[in-house]
């Protein structure tokens, strides 16, 4: 028999269900309208937010060297309008741990050790990032650069130097790089006024350095009557430039392999010692241990050859400038490195490629570190760290070029932030981004230290001169823990052997320091150490940013003026 449902019946259960429809509908609070042409998708996904707003910033950790240079008024390393304008403005909320930057090392260490080191690792040095790399405490980035970053991956590709000097032995990425002006960092400076004043030429090889510095030292050049001036200094950073002079480096290349150097240590110790038995210079040269006694015995007036490490601009608004106030008409020049017995040399350049920051293996958001990097990178931001906030630090100058609206607002304010630059490629401002661009050349003391600088650059950046050494020392090869434990028992007391031989006296010759350092070499299987430097520079050496890698960024940077 056929199930029939009563229609009287079927027709109020329809009117009971559309009631308790309308009933269900109006306890609901009606949905908002989607605005016009978001579809379906965009509604069931959470919307991007702009990535430098807080809701899209993740927490990263970033190192920066203390120097103890930020003014009281303006916080500390860690907490200050630096480090506020970098959250501020950038794609990361970054908590910055504090490094000494003469003790990076040992912090760096502890910071490991107790697993609590940051995400982004700045550091110079590549006796402290090297062996990092080998504990596989380090993060390889060939991955993190390709997937998630655009502006460095971008400068990988038109500044392939970038990429050489990052790259490691295992062929993989592991340390982000700038690109930097080249240009001396150790100069030969002398005192032209006293030249003209004892009839004396500008010494030509290191036997006529040794003779004006012994006039110099004898003949009374500052004219007061008394004997009270130096020829030369060699302390500390001044005693490098002399023996670079001599291209007294423990490493050099002869005839196609890299050799332990020795008989230019013995040429400038012999140097040296006639210049301490004759009493040219400062007997206590030794215990000037920064090199503070010699710079102000230049200040003073009573230093003629002042060999020294140098910041161009930084020197002519100290050193300079406080030579000329109390010795106002003396008169200072760079010259060029006088020909040795080993040939004549460029001095040490600023390291054209410079790799600056590393990435904690263990980081959590390499991806926020990655876009922090992307951000630093930007010209705008390196512009801003380097020169301030534009109306509030600087104006343009004559020259379309930023000029301090202040001295003392910059130095209070802008100049002790370099160490947050530490990613910033400012040689790439063609324009505004030089270094002589720092130079206040309506101040005639600062204009004097440009004239300085505009003629090292011409004597100093000779390409028809080798590189006084292999490369810059940030790109020599990092010796490996079995060769490391060899040679470094023996750096200091083979040093010590030609201080010896400077300071002892006729019973005590720099031939016997050579002899006895050699000795001391061999006995400590110096040999293994020569042969991990043949092989690696057989091997490696073109995979390496070598000499003549500088000379062909100086080069280019110089085709572009």
């Amino acid at each position: 028999m056929k199930n029939t449902v009563n229609p009287w019946f079927a027709r109020v259960a329809m009117l009971l269900l559309a009631f308790s429809l309308l009933l269900a509908a109006c306890s609901q609070t009606p949905a908002p309208m989607e605005p016009e042409g978001v579809t379906e998708t965009d509604t069931d996904t959470e919307k991007e937010t702009p990535a430098n707003t807080p809701e899209a910033k993740k927490d990263i950790s970033v190192t920066v060297y203390d120097r103890g240079s930020v003014p009281a008024a303006e916080g500390t390393i860690e907490d200050n309008r630096w480090t506020k304008w970098l959250n501020e403005q950038g794609p990361a909320n970054a908590k910055f741990i504090a490094v000494p930057r003469f003790e990076s090392q040992q912090k760096l260490n502890v910071l490991f050790a107790s697993s609590s080191a940051p995400d982004l690792i700045f550091e110079y040095a590549p006796h402290i990032k090297n062996p990092l790399i080998d504990q596989g405490l380090l993060m390889p980035l060939d991955e993190l650069i390709e997937e998630q970053s655009t502006t460095y991956k971008q400068m990988l590709q038109e500044y392939p130097a970038l990429k050489k000097v990052g790259t490691k032995s295992d062929g993989k990425i592991y340390e982000f790089a700038r690109l930097a002006e080249v240009y001396p960092i150790h100069a030969l400076l002398i005192r032209e006024d006293w030249l003209k004043k004892l009839n004396l030429q500008v010494p030509q090889t290191t036997e006529e350095l040794f003779e004006v510095a012994k006039a110099f030292a004898e003949n009374d050049p500052d004219g007061n009557g008394e004997n009270d001036t130096y020829g030369i200094a060699i302390s500390l950073q001044s005693g490098q430039v002399v023996d670079q002079i001599f291209q007294a480096t423990r490493w050099v290349v002869k005839d196609g392999t890299v050799t332990r150097n020795w008989d230019n240590f013995t040429a400038v110790t012999d140097f040296k010692k006639r210049l301490f038995d004759e009493g040219i210079i400062d007997k206590d040269f030794l215990n000037d241990k920064n090199g503070a006694k010699a710079k102000q015995d230049f200040v003073n007036g009573k230093v003629g050859i002042y060999p020294l490490q140098i910041n161009w601009v930084s020197f002519a608004q100290n050193e300079l400038t406080s030579l000329k106030k109390n010795v106002p008409d003396a008169v200072v020049t760079p010259i060029p490195y006088p020909k040795s017995p080993a040939g004549q040399f460029n001095p040490a350049f600023s390291n054209p490629v410079q790799a600056t920051a590393v990435v904690n293996a263990s980081t959590k958001n390499p991806d926020a570190v990655m876009k922090y990097i992307d951000f630093l990178v930007k010209p705008e931001t390196a512009n801003t760290l380097r020169n301030g906030i534009e109306g509030e630090h600087w104006q343009p100058g004559t020259n379309g070029c930023p000029e301090p609206v202040s001295m003392d607002k910059r130095k209070e304010e802008v100049a002790w932030n370099g160490d947050f630059q530490m990613m910033s490629s400012t040689i790439l401002d063609t324009k505004c981004g030089k270094l002589e661009m720092g130079f206040n050349l309506s101040d005639p003391v600062q204009k004097e230290g440009f004239d300085m600088y505009k003629k090292a650059m011409e004597i100093y950046t000779d390409p028809s001169k080798p590189y006084v050494e292999i490369t810059h020392p940030e790109h020599m090869p990092q010796l490996p823990k079995d060769i490391e434990a060899i040679s470094a028992p023996m750096v200091k007391p083979i040093d010590d052997m030609f201080i010896k031989g400077i300071l002892g006296g006729k019973g005590y010759t720099a031939e016997q320091a050579t002899k006895e350092a050699k000795e001391m070499w061999d006995k400590g299987n110096g040999k293994a150490i020569e042969d991990w430097f043949k092989e690696w520079y057989e091997q490696d050496s073109d995979n390496a940013f070598l000499a003549k890698d500088i000379y062909e960024v100086m080069e280019q940077q110089q085709s572009q003026k």
